[in-house]
């Protein structure tokens, strides 16, 4: 998908699309929050959904979620990636109208090692 400028000259590099195993990720963390056929549609939506860009900060403050610490293992394997100029994958998101809300699906541990670098990064996603 390309390079975003960050903080302290870092670059970081988007793959084109999510990767396949994002989509069973997805699926697992939303059968949580809805029956099987509702998470079964939200997933081939998200599949077909065209590809979307936000700023992190925007993403946090739609999702209601806190920022992971730099200590946790999961941000820090991203962080690293992205020092080492390695492509992380888009996040997948879901709208919950019902809630005001947006859910991050598949992505959360990226997209607070991209936020730990540059609030105002890009990141690009699919959302349904």
């Amino acid at each position: 998908m390309g390079k975003d400028k960050l903080n302290n000259n870092i670059l970081v590099k988007w793959l084109a699309a999510p990767e396949d195993h994002d989509y069973p990720a997805a699926a697992s963390f939303l059968s949580l929050l809805r029956p099987g056929e509702a998470v079964d549609e939200l997933v081939r939506l998200l599949r077909s959904a065209p590809m979307a860009k936000f700023m992190a900060k925007d993403i946090f403050r739609a999702s209601g979620l806190s920022q992971l610490g730099l200590s946790n293992s999961h941000v820090d394997k991203d962080r690293q990636k992205i020092k080492d100029g390695k492509p992380l994958s888009p996040i997948l998101l879901v709208r919950d109208t019902g809630l005001g809300r947006v859910i991050v699906a598949d992505g959360y541990h990226r997209m607070c090692a991209v936020y730990s670098i540059d609030e105002d990064a890009v990141i690009p996603c699919k959302i349904v």
